[in-house]
């Protein structure tokens, strides 16, 4: 039976823009019919979630709570959040809801192990996500040897996603900041790379800097629309 997809999205609007396109253009159809049935819910008012890990900010829970209530009165039959951060919070979610949510971490995990068996990925994400340990867990869970971002190279990352992506900033005078942080992990034995962040695919799309990547977005988009009952389309790599 096909589900109704429900997205609680708004973290940030960008990223939830990306994982509708990427579910629309990866579910295998043939006219508009044959499409997922897909509520949104882009609720930006959601407060940052590494504020609320890291220093004590605003709990995000209310705001994705208003947001699921949304979503389960719109008859949704899954949920999905494009944030990677916004996992952290993904048990109290769950313990609110009878709606499956799908977790993106453990996907982009599953995947990275399939295509590159073997290889060290280095995460690259919000020093919320990373604090976390959530793609420690989901790495090792799927047997996939992993390194992380030092201080540095976290900086580099916040500030292309907070003050690049998230700003609507201009993203093409970036590239040789992008290339010489990935060129710096591969240095250290990054084989492939893992974005994190639900805004790093579109910047990693924008500057077209060799990786190779996995993307938690795309592979996020690839659960929901198998789960709902459709066929993926697949992609070239």
């Amino acid at each position: 039976m096909k589900k109704i997809l429900g997205i609680l999205g708004g973290m940030g609007p960008a990223a939830t823009a990306d994982l509708f396109t990427k579910i629309v253009s990866m579910t295998e159809a043939g006219s508009d019919a044959e499409h997922i049935r897909v509520i949104i819910d882009s609720n930006s008012a959601i407060p940052d979630r590494t504020a609320a890990i890291l220093s004590g900010g605003k709990d995000p829970v209310p705001e994705m709570l208003s947001a699921l209530r949304n979503l389960e009165k719109c008859g949704a039959g899954c949920v999905i959040l494009p944030c990677n951060t916004a996992h952290f919070f993904l048990p109290r979610l769950r313990t609110e809801t009878s709606i499956p949510i799908l977790n993106m971490l453990e996907s982009a995990a599953k995947r990275c192990a399939e295509l590159y068996p073997g290889k060290k990925a280095a995460v690259l994400a919000t020093v919320g996500t990373l604090s976390t340990g959530l793609y420690d867990a989901a790495l090792e869970g799927a047997g996939v040897p992993f390194l992380l971002p030092d201080d540095s190279e976290r900086e580099t990352l916040m500030y292309l996603i907070y003050d690049v992506v998230k700003a609507s900033g201009p993203i093409a005078p970036e590239r040789e900041r992008w290339r010489g942080l990935l060129d710096g992990l591969r240095a250290r034995g990054a084989e492939v790379f893992i974005l994190g962040c639900t805004e790093l695919p579109i910047l990693s799309e924008a500057l077209d800097v060799p990786g190779p990547f996995i993307d938690p977005t795309a592979e996020l988009a690839r659960a929901a629309i198998e789960f709902c009952g459709y066929k993926v389309r697949e992609q070239k790599r």
